[in-house]
């Protein structure tokens, strides 16, 4: 029997790979995982970008509205108040993202870390050059 199972051995029924395929394998594994997360960190960045600029235009523009008298909003057109009032709801919801944003940034970036630190000896290529993060 201990022969029968010899021979089958050597008649090349199991084989494994070879470590550097094996290595390949892994490598390729890990920076797919290590590209999907600089894509992800990447998309999150530019949203925060961009959402930050439309929060500054809004905000020069409600600032514009507003008028500077220090009894205007006494005698404010109801209109001109309805649109104070949608540019500050905007406002507000735009904020709640950017601050939704700062988190999953965060977030993002430490999986990028855990992934870095968990393995050190794989080469992730070149990473592309960090967009900044707006405050």
């Amino acid at each position: 029997m201990f022969q029968l199972l010899l021979r089958a051995r050597v008649n090349n029924y199991f084989k494994t790979r070879s470590a550097g395929r094996n290595a390949e394998t892994d490598q390729a594994r890990v920076t797919s995982i290590f590209r999907s997360i600089e894509d992800a960190l990447e998309g999150a960045i530019a949203e925060q970008a961009g959402l930050k600029s439309r929060i500054d235009d809004a905000l020069a523009r409600a600032a514009v509205t507003l008028g500077n008298d220090s009894h205007e909003y006494l005698t404010r057109d109801p209109e001109d108040n309805y649109y104070q009032n949608l540019l500050g709801t905007e406002i507000a919801d735009g904020q709640r993202r950017l601050n939704e944003l700062r988190v999953t940034i965060g977030h993002i970036q430490f999986l990028k870390t855990a992934l870095v630190t968990r393995f050190p000896d794989f080469n992730f290529g070149q990473t592309r050059p960090a967009r900044k993060i707006v405050d």
